[in-house]
């Protein structure tokens, strides 16, 4: 659980769209939005949230839990989303491409522990867990490297 007192209460899926819409304002070459938190906290809604800020609100943005990375072409930044929940080793982050990922755009990491301390310098760690009643989530966001400094323009 994350201490209370470090984070803030997304009510509902509209709330967490405008947090995924924020970050995206925010995201630049070279960075990483890295969401942990248990199975069905909402890791997925809020990198589609974010993906669909950054290339069109109807893109189809499934979880890429089996093929394990996605890229998303958007008009000022390509973003790859992975997901390394299936992950052995930190080995394999690197054959699926997430250092040529962050060369060539931003990345959204979900399990970003898989890769056990190789994180990238500039990212934004976001950890989600549920609400005691299981209807909203709390988020805690910790800015890494070239994050540091930066404001999310967010309201919830």
């Amino acid at each position: 659980m994350i201490p209370a007192e470090d984070l803030f209460r997304l009510e509902d899926e509209a709330a967490t769209v405008r947090l995924g819409a924020a970050i995206a304002h925010e995201l630049k070459p070279g960075d990483a939005v890295c969401l942990s938190g248990p199975l069905g906290a909402g890791k997925s809604t809020l990198a589609r949230a974010l993906i669909r800020a950054l290339t069109t609100p109807d893109e189809d943005v499934p979880s890429p839990t089996f093929t394990l990375v996605q890229a998303y072409e958007g008009p000022r930044l390509t973003v790859a989303h992975f997901d390394l929940y299936r992950l052995a080793s930190p080995e394999e982050a690197r054959e699926l491409g997430l250092d040529e990922a962050l060369e060539e755009g931003a990345a959204v990491i979900e399990w970003p522990e898989r890769l056990q301390g190789h994180l990238p310098l500039d990212r934004l760690d976001i950890e989600i867990a549920l609400t005691e009643d299981g209807e909203g989530r709390y988020v805690r966001l910790i800015p890494r490297g070239g994050w540091e400094g930066r404001g999310l323009e967010f309201g919830s």
